[in-house]
């Protein structure tokens, strides 16, 4: 993705730094409705670029009017030259503004996520600098992208992730402990409810071995759900891999000593990859950076690593 400036920012030296950037437009996507304060949050942040900035952008507020509405407001942001899209959510909203950024092909339009809701996951474990401040000083960078495809041909639809897609127990049990913010007592009783009500999945691998699963998650960040550390990996989100957790079905307390693990000391070194693939025998759930979604029976799943495929400030 180009990410040459609409200016020509130099260092001490007098050369050009190809990933500094100034923006012509800065576009803000929030709900309205949002309980994580977003129209507050997008307020000020637009307010303080407008004193902070060395340089005088156009800054749209653009609040959403209904569920998905994100991803049209930053296809059309995208189509602007040197365009910035900030998602003031949480990792569902930042996921439709970025799918949004990629539907509109090739542009060199930078994200950014200000983090308002439950859900921060990928701010959290990727933020360097306070965002305004990352604005100001225009230091952009590329970062990899979950890419999933259901079906074949036709009939196959694609979404991007930019932290993680979970089929099975652990997201569902990770989404539910972050929507409750509740304490370390009433996590684990949801944790012990979400074992009590699941099942786990068969699905068959491309080289048509038959799997029986209680989790199978792909992680483009290394924690979850605030407390959860997925794997020790560290080039993450940007080495054009992304980590495999598989947990075979077994018995729940076994499952249950897995995520008390992955909350304290972690799970460790996970496999990374590539690329995965799989056949649904029967419909699954699964989650892409916390929406909920679900796959039909005898379908192929494929998830597979896009290398820097969006360019990224904060």
């Amino acid at each position: 993705m180009d990410t040459t400036p609409t200016t020509d920012p130099t260092d001490s030296a007098g050369t050009t730094d190809p990933t500094v950037r100034r923006f012509d437009s800065i576009s803000l996507i929030f709900n309205p409705h949002s309980t994580g304060n977003a129209p507050d949050l997008a307020a000020k942040l637009a307010d303080q670029l407008a004193q902070d900035l060395p340089y005088t952008p156009e800054i749209r507020m653009l609040p959403t009017a209904h569920a998905g509405h994100a991803v049209d407001l930053a296809r059309e942001a995208a189509a602007t030259p040197n365009a910035l899209v900030v998602s003031v959510s949480g990792d569902g909203g930042y996921n439709e503004v970025v799918n949004g950024v990629m539907a509109a092909g090739n542009t060199d339009t930078v994200c950014a996520v200000l983090a308002a809701g439950n859900a921060n996951d990928h701010q959290r474990t990727t933020a360097r600098q306070p965002l305004a401040r990352a604005i100001a000083e225009g230091q952009v960078r590329d970062m990899d992208l979950l890419h999933l495809t259901t079906g074949n041909g036709r009939d196959a639809e694609a979404l991007y992730a930019h932290s993680y897609i979970g089929f099975g127990l652990t997201p569902v049990v990770a989404i539910d402990m972050e929507k409750g913010n509740k304490g370390a007592l009433k996590e684990m009783v949801s944790v012990v409810r979400s074992f009590a009500k699941f099942r786990p999945h068969r699905i068959t691998h491309t080289d048509g071995t038959r799997a029986k699963i209680d989790s199978l998650l792909f992680a483009n960040i290394p924690q979850m759900a605030k407390h959860a550390t997925l794997s020790e990996a560290e080039d993450r989100p940007a080495d054009g891999k992304f980590e495999v957790i598989l947990f075979p079905h077994t018995a729940k307390w076994r499952v249950l000593l897995k995520a008390f693990r992955a909350t304290t000391t972690g799970l460790g070194d996970q496999p990374s990859v590539a690329r995965y693939e799989f056949i649904t025998l029967k419909p699954i759930p699964y989650q892409v950076d916390g929406e909920v979604r679900s796959a039909p029976a005898n379908t192929t799943v494929r998830i597979e690593s896009a290398p820097s495929a969006l360019t990224v400030i904060g």
